[in-house]
């Protein structure tokens, strides 16, 4: 107390004594704890024993933040693609082109999936060459106005060497995504990011090489999405995105109208000053929609099942929205 009073003080006496307290994280964003080679993010609460005439007991805990990112954005869900082709010149000669188209489903993933990776590799030229794909961390640090840059392998495949006159198609080929930190994207001071960087190994020559990005977040895909994904990575290279069919409309249940007589849909009918406010502020067709269903009973059932040949789980489903 501000006037040195004991009014409040509680004496601890000998033995073992808790005290549970508790915090709460702001609500602006903070950025997810990091290791790096130039900087960190570290979040730590400190707790202090003081004593009379005694210097006082300090203690820190670390505890993790994460910054969650979702993939299941639309940004984060597009696919990613990219085409590239190089010539070779030897002094006077020129030797055929070598290409390189490569796709990926989306651009957001979590650690711990694989990336299904699409490519195309078209060696036109005299020599022998090797595809190869990659995935790198790239640490960048920022302070007093200077700016430091690292980067870091952090899964790597290859494929078979092509020689002239070879092509080479990637259908899906995976490559998962060890357990990383996720992207830093907002922070001032430090950001990690990611990419997919697919290429041709050529010797004697600068590789031809894609970089596609890529966002490592929390939220993993939704069952929904990653029912889209598996479909979609079977499709070639030219695939078209938004060709896939949906399923078909599960047959219709059978109408009000068979069930339900003119007299008893009347009956149950309530007046029009019966209904409330929020009801009259909806517009045309919706409240035609909820007029028409609203006091109507569902169709009865018979216990009997009129079908015995067609099982029940042999009944088409509705389709998830």
């Amino acid at each position: 107390d501000d006037d040195n009073s004991e009014e409040g003080l509680h004496t601890i006496h000998s033995g073992r004594h808790e005290y549970a307290f508790s915090f709460e994280l702001p609500q602006t964003p903070l950025a997810t704890s990091f290791e790096g080679r130039h900087g960190s993010v570290r979040y730590w609460v400190k707790a202090e024993l003081h004593r009379p005439w005694f210097l006082p007991v300090k203690l820190k805990k670390e505890f993790t933040v994460f910054e969650h990112i979702d993939i299941n954005t639309p940004s984060l869900l597009s696919p990613q693609a990219g085409t590239k082709e190089k010539t070779l010149c030897c002094w006077l000669c020129t030797s055929g082109p070598i290409s390189l188209s490569a796709k990926i489903e989306r651009k957001g993933y979590t650690p711990g999936e694989s990336i299904q990776i699409f490519a195309e590799i078209e060696n036109c030229s005299s020599r022998v060459v090797v595809p190869k794909a990659a995935i790198y961390q790239t640490q960048a640090f920022y302070a007093k106005g200077k700016m430091k840059e690292v980067k870091q392998l952090v899964a790597n495949l290859r494929g078979e060497s092509l020689s002239s006159g070879k092509t080479e198609t990637w259908n899906g080929k995976q490559l998962k995504i060890p357990p990383v930190s996720p992207s830093i994207l907002d922070c001032s001071i430090i950001r990690v990011e990611y990419s997919l960087m697919v290429y041709v190994d050529i010797p004697g020559a600068m590789d031809l090489f894609l970089n596609l990005p890529l966002v490592i977040g929390t939220i993993p895909l939704h069952p929904f999405g990653s029912r889209t994904s598996s479909v979609s990575s079977q499709c070639s290279m030219n695939m078209n995105w938004l060709g896939l069919t949906l399923p078909e409309r599960p047959e219709a249940p059978p109408s009000y109208a068979e069930v339900v007589t003119e007299e008893q849909r009347q009956s149950s009918l309530a007046p029009i000053g019966a209904c409330d406010d929020f009801e009259r502020a909806l517009p045309g067709p919706l409240f035609a929609y909820i007029q028409e269903f609203r006091f109507l009973p569902p169709p009865l059932y018979s216990e009997i099942d009129p079908n015995p040949d067609h099982p029940a789980d042999d009944r088409p489903s509705c389709p998830s929205r």
